[in-house]
């Protein structure tokens, strides 16, 4: 079974964190959702709209050999504590350097410029490339540039997710959660 982490930091996207954990869920991936050490160290996450979401374990308990990819959900504040967490730069690189799959959406893949890892070819929350390489920036839904996959936003949420589901489980998995939700307008 596929495995991958979300990782929340305070200041998360909620809608973004709990579709891609559903979604994933849903397609077969095993989630594990971690919260940050240090000064929020708590398992319960403040998000960016006052949703608390209770994660499944520290981020420093994380070892990368026991997943297969890392997913940022956005939202600034969360976005901004990644991109500056020691441990959440060092998994980013660890994933990456491994050649397991590495995503963000929304503003978060600044969290993956930081890091070095983001791919030559993304796209972001609109606004948020003057952060990062403006000129690299793909106006598109969902965008794969080797093992980066990263999204625009809360509306592109479930298919982020679906592609997740995709590229970690296979297109059968793909096509059963996308008909089981609905999400025909996402792309095939």
């Amino acid at each position: 079974m596929a495995k991958a982490i979300v990782p929340l930091a305070e200041g998360f996207e909620e809608i973004e964190a709990v579709t891609i954990i559903d979604i994933m869920r849903r397609g077969g991936v095993e989630v594990t959702s971690v919260h940050l050490d240090g000064e929020f160290a708590t398992d319960l996450v403040l998000g960016a709209n006052g949703i608390t979401v209770q994660a499944d374990m520290n981020i420093k308990n994380v070892v990368v050999d026991e997943y297969d990819a890392i997913v940022l959900p956005g939202g600034w504040g969360g976005t901004n504590r990644l991109a500056e967490d020691r441990d959440a730069q060092r998994l980013l690189k660890e994933f990456a350097d491994a050649g397991k799959w590495v995503a963000a959406m929304c503003a978060a893949p600044y969290a993956l410029h930081k890091a070095g890892v983001l791919s030559q070819r993304y796209t972001c929350y609109p606004s948020v490339e003057e952060q990062i390489r403006a000129e690299d920036r793909v106006d598109e839904i969902v965008v794969v540039d080797g093992k980066v996959v990263t999204s625009q936003g809360p509306a592109t949420a479930i298919c982020f997710a679906l592609e997740l589901v995709r590229q970690l489980v296979g297109e059968e998995s793909h096509k059963a959660v996308r008909e089981g939700t609905l999400a025909a307008y996402c792309p095939e």
